[in-house]
């Protein structure tokens, strides 16, 4: 049902079908079908993950380095990393924020006895597009005493066996272990 459908329903059935009632119902639904936008598009900013005009505001709040030419889908991520990761630090804290970077799955393991924090890849092949924000992520949040280790994960002989010629050809070669520097 439309809005102006809506609008039209509110009023008693005599008017539903006189003509300038129709026209004024039209001109109401378009008008009411804008606001139900804006307010949609307002309350997407009050959440980081559907935020898009307000992302420089969140990154003033948080007190992160407003850069214009990343893509939104990056800069969110650091914003609700940014986010998450307050408190005491933990597997868990450290998963989920390095969760908020990649979209893919994430297995964070973290050796105390050998004073080291291992995250690996588990979906993304070759080096995710925003590895050196999730890398400022974890310096500002790991205890400094610990290393970080990234584990990415790369295409296998075996896949690439299963590969035909074409989807060879059209294959980046970052997916391919050495086609990418970290």
């Amino acid at each position: 049902m439309s809005k102006a459908e809506a609008w039209l329903s509110y009023l008693p059935s005599y008017y539903q079908e006189i003509t300038e009632m129709k026209s004024i119902a039209s001109a109401k639904g378009v008008e009411l079908d804008i606001l139900a936008g804006r307010l949609k598009d307002m309350l997407d900013q009050h959440y980081p993950e559907t935020a898009t005009w307000t992302l420089s505001r969140y990154e003033q709040d948080l007190s992160i380095p407003t850069n214009l030419s990343k893509p939104v889908e990056q800069r969110r991520s650091v914003i609700i990393s940014k986010m998450r990761g307050s408190g005491k630090v933990s597997g868990s804290m450290l998963k989920n924020v390095a969760q908020a970077f990649e979209r893919g799955s994430i297995d964070v393991t973290v050796q105390p006895a050998e004073y080291k924090i291992t995250i690996r890849f588990m979906d993304t092949l070759g080096i995710p597009p925003n590895l050196e924000d999730l890398k400022s992520a974890m310096e500002d949040i790991k205890p400094a005493h610990l290393a970080v280790e990234y584990a990415l994960r790369y295409l296998t002989i075996e896949e690439v066996e299963d590969m035909t010629i074409l989807q060879t050809e059209s294959t980046t070669q970052d997916r391919f272990l050495g086609g990418g520097r970290v």
